[in-house]
């Protein structure tokens, strides 16, 4: 983008909800910070009834042949529309589960599966058309570009022609980030960004806090952002300092993507329901489970943030001759929904426990990988512990015998439950043995857009900047020259090829390390990240890297013969690293003796065993 766009544009395209926010540029006004406004998102609330709200739910419904009145779909941008987006397919996919396509950020970043084939809806009939992760999140982005180009003035004011900032999980790795930068390119969306939601969680606060941010913390603090969505758990530790007298922000540490949030807590409060319908004689199948785990979700919402609602009825449609036009009803107390989810999601743990580990059965359904430990007060345990060096350097008077943060940041929507936000206050509060503030998060659907937008400012040189980086290192496995062993693979080394904490834009070289690469025949290498490993540098080799390092996605090329060369020649390469200004990751292989260079590119296939 040669010409700066008059529009910064924060979007949150989140798991369960998506949201943006965006600020006027041609309003500025100098010595004064941005104004930042949000977006109401055009969509379907009902069967032809359109209406502009603030989030745009990501699901995307896509009815079977004759079930619905196409015209029923239709939105003021498109009248040839066979599938709905937004609030009314999430409600009409409550109804009939196996028509909706939900989670797709989730199955964005599934390593086990081909995330640009159908899969889509997940539990649909054979022969039911499908989409892949890649195009429902294009879709839902195509959806929110063509809402926000209704109601432009101008050419020029179009979505697609401002700078954005496309938010994702702190722990998204490389494929997925490379998946979503797509996902955004398909729907038309070139001047793209990738930002992580928890910073942008606490650049809102930073806006909501104007100036007087600088009085809420003080150097030495270190602040927990524990980010729990619809689908996931994102936990990122941020450090405060002091320089020539000004406050630095500087992020410290990143968790691992827990698929663990509120869908889990809804279908726990659906299986609940289940029980008690069982009680009564009635049989409760896989279709109708999803139909009662989405009126679940509505149930928690009612009664832990809508007031004093003591009890609410679950109705699902019975199926079978005997119950044919009738429905199975069962009602949730308030005092089930609270112990259910403060004692089951968010128990008391000692910082240092870990989430249990279950072995699996043999043979599992192909779905999300969640997690087996649904304890999000575990993990957060495993995260801190892990990261004590890091907050012990910042950390100038702790109080517990192990660092631990002393305030809190909550963001995502499962915290507008008050009595969640005090359990995890009760629980950090009992590890650091003092007092732990909370800053007053700025509005828990919207903040990650808001702050997306505020750094979109900070890029233009406007506002407070937090040192990161990209979130994890990443690494090259190299197999190991050594003979032989019959049974026995060699042992693969872990060469780290772009540290934790390398800004956008920076390229690496790895220095005196040179490579085989074989030209005329597919070659593979493999591909590994971790984000415990921070003071790893370019070409550290780590031998016994299991435990600190994951092997993620692997990377296959297949380089054509040049001139001069024939198929199954080894070509001497040097390993080329970048991170990209969009924050993707690029990695090339440089010939030794020529100009010769090859991009490898991520498999994002179902990983091959």
């Amino acid at each position: 983008m040669t010409t700066p766009s008059r529009y910064v544009v924060g979007l949150d395209l989140g798991t369960t909800n998506c949201a943006v926010a965006y600020v006027d540029t041609a309003e500025l006004v100098e010595d004064k910070p941005p104004t930042i406004e949000t977006f109401a998102i055009a969509q379907l609330v009902k069967g032809g009834e359109v209406e502009s709200q603030e989030l745009l739910p990501s699901s995307i419904y896509m009815p079977a042949e004759g079930e619905i009145d196409f015209a029923q779909l239709q939105v003021p941008w498109s009248k040839k529309r066979d599938f709905a987006v937004g609030r009314f397919a999430r409600d009409q996919g409550a109804t009939v589960p196996t028509r909706l396509v939900s989670s797709a950020k989730s199955w964005l970043c599934h390593p086990g599966v081909d995330r640009r084939a159908p899969l889509l809806p997940f539990g649909a009939e054979e022969g039911f058309p499908k989409i892949s992760p890649v195009e429902a999140s294009q879709r839902i982005l195509e959806h929110i570009r063509d809402a926000w180009n209704e109601t432009a003035p101008d050419k020029a004011s179009k979505l697609e022609h401002q700078e954005i900032v496309l938010t994702v999980p702190a722990s998204f790795d490389a494929v997925a980030r490379e998946l979503t930068v797509e996902a955004a390119k398909n729907a038309g969306l070139e001047h793209v960004t990738l930002f992580e939601e928890p910073q942008a969680a606490f650049y809102a606060w930073i806006h909501q806090s104007g100036e007087g941010w600088r009085k809420l913390v003080k150097p030495g603090d270190v602040v927990l952002v524990i980010d729990v969505g619809g689908g996931t758990s994102d936990f990122t530790i941020i450090g405060v300092a002091e320089q020539e007298g000004e406050l630095t922000l500087e992020r410290l540490a990143v968790g691992d993507h827990l698929l663990l949030g509120g869908d889990n807590m809804d279908l726990t409060l659906a299986s609940k329901a289940a029980e008690e319908i069982r009680k009564s004689g009635a049989k409760i199948d896989h279709v109708q489970m999803l139909g009662l785990w989405h009126a679940a979700r509505q149930a928690k919402e009612r009664m832990l943030t809508a007031g004093k609602v003591e009890s609410t009825t679950l109705t699902v449609l019975g199926r079978g001759r005997k119950v044919i036009g009738g429905a199975l009803k069962t009602e949730l107390s308030r005092d089930l929904v609270e112990r259910t989810l403060v004692d089951g999601f968010f128990p008391k743990v000692e910082l240092g426990d870990l989430p249990e580990e279950r072995r699996g059965l043999g043979l599992q359904e192909l779905g999300l990988p969640y997690v087996a430990d649904a304890a999000i007060t575990r993990h957060l345990s495993a995260f801190v512990s892990r990261h004590a060096e890091e907050i012990e350097k910042f950390r100038t008077t702790p109080a517990g015998p192990l660092p631990c943060p002393n305030t809190i940041l909550f963001n995502g929507g499962v915290f507008q439950a008050h009595l969640l936000r005090e359990r995890i206050h009760e629980v950090v509060g009992s590890w650091a043995k003092e007092s732990v503030k909370e800053l007053s998060a700025a509005g828990l659907n919207q903040a990650v857009a808001i702050g997306a937008a505020y750094y979109g400012m900070v890029r233009r040189g406007l506002g407070v900047r937090i040192r990161g980086g990209v979130a994890r290192s990443y690494y090259i496995g190299v197999e190991s020259s050594m003979p032989a062993i019959p049974g026995m693979p060699r042992p693969m080394r872990a060469v780290c090829v772009v540290p934790q904490g390398t800004e956008e834009g920076t390229e690496l070289n790895l220095p005196a390390m040179p490579f085989g690469l074989v030209v005329g025949e597919e070659v593979e290498f493999r591909f590994l990240g971790s984000t415990f490993r921070k003071d790893d540098k370019v070409g550290t080799v780590v031998d016994d890297w299991e435990g600190e390092i994951d092997d993620l996605a692997p990377i296959r090329t297949t380089i054509e013969p040049k001139e001069g060369q024939r198929k199954g020649q080894t070509i001497p390469v040097l390993l080329h690293g970048k991170v990209t200004e969009v924050g993707t990751l690029e990695l090339w292989c440089q010939a030794r003796d020529t100009d010769d260079r090859w991009k490898l590119e991520f498999n994002v296939r179902e990983k091959e065993e």
